[in-house]
């Protein structure tokens, strides 16, 4: 016991400084003064430099030699460390800073790219990006294969042909129902107008109280790329504005809120551990997902948004609360990802995924990503992309480095899909909560079967036991066909 309470100690200290390296990056994304950017680079990098040495000190070694479980929980802490220490240790310290470094930078690089359009003043550091992390890969690839070593960060266990396959299995039905639902007579009415900021601030917060979001550990404010960020008693999430779709906004924050409720969902005896935070991406990606679709966007909580929409806006062009339900469901040719409809959300996630597979394979050149992006996207969607920003420009990760991210958000909609069919059969009183206003009897499910646990368990372990069964993409796909056949009467 004494070697595993030293490295427990040890431990603890790591986290406690990881969280400030976390809350560096919140603030660069939120209110950091554009000037600061060359300076909040080497402050990430020397924490970093910092984290690395703590991370591959050679006590963890010995400690993990030494120590012995006593418990579940303990086997678990042991297994989380070990897996981090035999990763980190195989990569220099050197690379490690310098990837800290430059993705800091790189980031504000795409914000001005992105709001000039301009590709090519981004793609210079994205070779950059693309080259450390590739070295990286080399540093922890057993097998040759360095996307895996990659997407072992953010859904642990999982392999890109493993994922190449389920995404196999989503597309036919997913392409199919896009074909029908687009096909369809008299599709639903879109919004129109102006929506006031404030208002959509107002209703976002009201929105994330709803789903159960403890103000006293969070807070809400904007960004370009809306997300979640922070454990235990400090987790934040952003959101952002536009005034032509409070879609955006209202969808987003409800989406950042599965993330936030998660780490604030997990067991206070785990704080400032490796339990404590969510076990995989995929696992967190299901309950962003479950919040925004099947409940966010069910007939009976729009049926209560749309009160509050018009108690803020006044009439707004929708008539009622069918129609509203109809609207928010509405599928429609989309650029951005993260304003995309069920139907098509995760076609735009496998295009990702193809694409830096490839780049981190080396077989697309960061040259060619935008030639590469267009035609595919063409291909998939039927529509040519207008500008960069609705193109390859439009999300954050790659800029930071994130390859072997993406994926895992479809991953999170097939577990998502997993919880959803488990839940409607295990909870009677759903829907007349949620046209109240009130996601709490779904919330406290997801809370004792999925977000208690944290790493407790392993990411498939985790939905294998809240449902029952191992996880599939078979209930996704029947929700989807459902709901939208219904919606379109297909």
């Amino acid at each position: 016991m004494a070697a595993y309470d030293a490295l427990m100690a040890f431990q603890r200290q790591t986290e406690a400084l990881a969280s400030i390296a976390g809350r560096l990056g919140w603030d660069q994304e939120t209110i950091m003064p554009r000037g600061a950017a060359e300076q909040r680079a080497e402050e990430i990098a020397a924490l970093e430099d910092v984290l690395h040495a703590r991370r591959t000190d050679p006590r963890i070694g010995e400690w993990l030699a030494k120590a012995e479980a006593q418990d579940p929980v303990a086997e678990a802490q042991l297994r989380h460390i070990r897996r981090s220490y035999e990763r980190t240790v195989k990569i220099p310290a050197r690379l490690a800073t310098e990837l800290a470094r430059l993705t800091s930078r790189a980031q504000g690089i795409w914000a001005e790219a992105r709001a000039n359009e301009d590709v090519a003043a981004f793609l210079p550091v994205l070779r950059q990006v693309v080259d450390l992390r590739r070295e990286e890969a080399a540093c922890l690839a057993t097998d040759g294969a360095l996307y895996d070593a990659l997407l072992d960060d953010y859904e642990p266990g999982a392999t890109g042909e493993e994922l190449s396959a389920l995404f196999g299995r989503l597309r036919p039905r997913l392409v199919a129902l896009r074909e029908a639902v687009l096909g369809a007579d008299n599709p639903p009415a879109p919004l129109s107008g102006t929506y006031d900021g404030a208002t959509q601030t107002r209703i976002a917060r009201e929105l994330a109280l709803a789903f159960g979001y403890d103000l006293n550990r969070g807070r809400i404010d904007t960004s370009v790329h809306p997300f979640s960020s922070g454990s235990g008693s400090d987790v934040r999430i952003t959101t952002r504005i536009s005034e032509r779709d409070p879609f955006n906004c209202f969808y987003s924050t409800i989406h950042e809120t599965g993330h936030a409720a998660y780490e604030q969902g997990i067991d206070p005896a785990y704080a400032m551990t490796p339990l404590g935070q969510g076990v995989s991406m995929g696992v967190h990606e299901s309950q962003s997902r479950i919040y925004e679709n099947q409940l966010g966007r069910s007939r009976a909580f729009t049926g209560w948004l749309f009160g509050r929409m018009t108690d803020g806006f006044g009439a707004f062009g929708i008539a009622d609360a069918e129609a509203f339900y109809r609207s928010v469901n509405r599928v429609s040719p989309s650029y951005i990802r993260t304003e995309a409809d069920e139907v098509q959300y995760n076609l735009h996630v496998l295009l990702r995924f193809d694409l830096e597979r490839d780049l981190i394979g080396g077989t697309l050149d960061v040259a060619d990503l935008e030639e590469a992006w267009n035609t595919r996207f063409a291909a998939d969607f039927g529509v040519a992309v207008d500008k960069p920003s609705n193109g390859v420009l439009q999300d954050v990760h790659w800029s930071v480095g994130l390859f072997g991210y993406f994926p895992t958000y479809t991953l999170g909609n097939v577990y998502a899909g997993c919880l959803y069919k488990a839940l409607r059969a295990e909870v009677d009183g759903i829907d007349a909560a949620l046209a109240e206003g009130d996601a709490g009897p779904a919330v406290a499910w997801l809370r004792d079967k999925v977000q208690r646990h944290g790493g407790l368990m392993e990411p498939r372990e985790v939905i294998t036991q809240a449902t029952g069964t191992a996880p599939s993409e078979a209930p996704l796909l029947d929700h989807l066909d459902a709901k939208f056949g219904e919606i379109y009467v297909l």
